[in-house]
């Protein structure tokens, strides 16, 4: 008996064809790979955080670093899920009036799980654009509460105005291929009302003189620009929504190509303008052209982009400095400068290089008319929601730590940790610790000494 059913087992095995062996269609295999190029482009933008985290960190003093990862880490994970409650639903449900979404909430009636998660990751993008901006002096509660703003509501409405179907800015013909202005740009004018409120860290200003405050490790932030770079053909590429052979390339190209021109303009520009290449200044280069790049990289010729990098290279250096000494708003990484200015020029270039609209291709005025109306109309809503916001809470609690806080470090007053250990690691069994001791004291209590303008 046990031998028949052995036998009869194995030839059911044999000869019965299983449901699930059915020859795939070729749209079955389309829409295979199109699932897998969106989602290889989500994984390369939520590899970008940990690009984002080391800029800011390296960009800042060691004493601040655990705070900082923390901050990155806390924005995807509160972006993610207050993206799937409401965010999701406001940014793409019915529309409102051209303004607002009504359903999907919960991601009630939503078939394209893919199509979120791609986009929740760039919720979290916009949001942590703000991280570098105000670090070394926000308040870790009043931090989250803003990003909860930004990420539940604020973000979202710039999303449905241009990236929603019936959205008033994409009814006028408003273009942004990849955000420019619905990520980059709302992520700086949120930058810019949080640090004017906030305002600048202990011994950043003093009178007149604009001082130095030095990051503690410059490779530590290379490392996370070359992070983004990667990761921001994911944010390109990944915008096609599908593995286009005649799209995609000439996205990644012209991505590859501005980032690349930007770089070296940035790189030239500083050594005429201060006799030196500065490093960490052509570093945020390659973020601008990045930036600069977004909105029109699949409508901006191959040429086209390396002048659109050119632009963003010489612009960042130069906003960098407006801002720190002009405006007198200090930004330890740049990030308005970076996400701001740079969003404005790429969002404005497509009015000039599209191949579609572009005035440089015989299409008149019309096209940057509309991107600078679609601009106006975001810079007014996020510096009036996030404003109104982040002063109300300031005036209910101070956002700002403690002058002795910021003094000991965020690590610590946060945290009650660190991130470099030096005393009881790196230095312990050491004949002669004076000297590496009151480094590591610098280190992670170092006050401005130079005079001039920010790097970052």
């Amino acid at each position: 008996m046990l031998k028949k059913t052995f036998i009869s087992a194995i030839l059911l095995f044999l000869f019965v064809t299983p449901a699930y062996a059915a020859v795939p269609t070729v749209e079955s295999l389309e829409l295979s790979i199109n699932l897998v190029w969106v989602m290889l482009g989500a994984f390369l933008v939520f590899f970008m955080h940990a690009g984002f985290a080391m800029v800011e960190s390296g960009f800042t003093r060691s004493k601040n670093t655990l705070n900082i990862l923390m901050k990155n880490f806390l924005t995807i994970c509160i972006a993610s899920i207050l993206f799937f409650t409401a965010g999701y639903g406001i940014m793409f449900g019915s529309s409102a009036g051209t303004f607002i979404g009504t359903d999907g909430f919960l991601l009630s009636g939503v078939d394209d799980i893919g199509f979120f998660v791609f986009q929740a990751m760039f919720v979290a993008t916009c949001a942590t654009i703000m991280s570098g901006a105000v670090a070394e002096r926000i308040k870790l509660g009043s931090y989250t509460l803003i990003v909860v703003a930004m990420t539940l509501f604020i973000y979202p409405v710039v999303g449905h105005w241009i990236w929603q179907g019936d959205g008033w800015l994409t009814a006028l013909g408003f273009s942004d291929f990849a955000g420019s202005t619905v990520v980059h740009l709302t992520g700086a004018i949120a930058a810019f009302m949080v640090v004017f409120i906030l305002g600048p860290r202990i011994g950043k200003y003093n009178g007149k003189k604009v001082n130095v405050i030095p990051g503690h490790n410059l490779p530590l932030g290379a490392l996370g620009v070359f992070i983004l770079w990667l990761g921001w053909f994911g944010f390109n590429g990944g915008s096609t929504l599908a593995a286009d052979p005649s799209l995609v390339p000439n996205v990644i190209g012209t991505t590859l190509l501005s980032t690349s021109a930007a770089l070296i303009s940035s790189s030239f520009y500083t050594k005429l303008r201060f006799k030196k290449v500065d490093a960490s200044l052509s570093m945020n280069g390659v973020l601008g052209g990045l930036v600069g790049i977004t909105a029109g990289a699949a409508e901006i010729s191959l040429g086209g982009s390396i002048i659109v990098g050119l632009v963003s290279g010489i612009l960042l250096v130069e906003a960098i400095r407006f801002i720190d000494t002009r405006l007198r708003l200090d930004d330890p990484v740049g990030a308005i400068a970076v996400h701001g200015a740079c969003g404005i020029w790429g969002t404005i270039a497509i009015g000039f290089f599209s191949i579609d609209t572009g005035l440089f291709y015989g299409n008149g005025f019309s096209q940057l008319g509309i991107q600078a109306i679609g601009i106006l109309a975001v810079i007014i809503w996020v510096s009036a929601t996030i404003g109104g916001f982040t002063y109300l809470l300031n005036k209910v609690s101070p956002i700002r730590v403690s002058a002795g806080e910021e003094k000991a470090g965020l690590d610590f007053t946060e945290h009650g940790s660190s991130a470099y250990n030096f005393k009881d690691s790196y230095l312990e069994g050491t004949a002669n610790t004076k000297a590496p001791l009151a480094l590591a004291d610098r280190l992670n209590h170092s006050e401005p000494a130079v005079e001039g303008s920010t790097k970052s």
